[in-house]
């Protein structure tokens, strides 16, 4: 299929052109915004250096500006032992900054690896301000994220501190703090105690 009736067939050349003449009056030229574009999980590191050498390869590196696979920093505990690791926010979806025309929407979408834009239809929708807002906030932040191994209601043994030994079950779990409260029998009555992730471990 040629790259025109490609386009034809989407139906987007036309709807782009009649809100682009729209924006012409009122602003001075396009802006960019963010999309969001489907690949296949664990593919999104690669389809993001094939985009980038596209963009460049084809002189595209103004309407396409940024590619961005979002991860973030998670703490996981394992065995009593807590290690950070790189975590997908979003598995098999990728950001990417541009200027949507034509042009950009044929090197972006015919690009290895991605199956489509995020949208409405055949129509990419562009992310709104706030939700980029919030998830650059998310991967950009020093904070790491703890990974929560346990369930409330979930039966564990403390490990360590001064109620080490005892046995009890998860009330509550705070996941920023990477911290529970667990509620143990003490003389014969319930008694809320505050642990940190690290001195608990399921009971078997």
């Amino acid at each position: 299929m040629s790259r025109q009736s490609e386009m034809d067939e989407l139906e987007f050349g036309t709807d782009f052109q009649e809100e682009s003449n729209e924006g012409s009056e009122e602003d001075s030229g396009p802006k960019s915004e963010w999309f969001v574009i489907h690949s296949y999980s664990g593919m999104e590191n690669k389809v993001k250096k094939n985009l980038e050498h596209r963009a460049e390869s084809m002189g595209m590196t103004d309407r396409i500006l940024q590619v961005v696979v979002p991860t973030e920093t998670e703490i996981e505990i394992k065995d009593g032992v807590r290690r950070e690791v790189e975590r997908r926010v979003f598995p098999g979806y990728i950001l990417i900054e541009m200027i949507m025309d034509e042009d950009s929407w044929y090197v972006v979408r015919n690009t290895p690896g991605v199956t489509s834009f995020v949208g409405m239809g055949n129509k990419p929708s562009p992310l709104s301000a706030d939700e980029v807002e919030r998830i650059m906030s998310r991967i950009e932040s020093d904070e790491p994220r703890i990974k929560v191994s346990f369930t409330v209601g979930e039966r564990v043994r403390i490990i360590e501190g001064p109620f080490a030994e005892f046995t009890g079950v998860v009330d509550t779990i705070d996941p920023d703090k990477g911290r529970a409260r667990v509620m143990v029998s003490f003389f014969n009555r319930e008694t809320p105690v505050d642990v940190d992730f690290l001195q608990l471990e399921r009971e078997t």
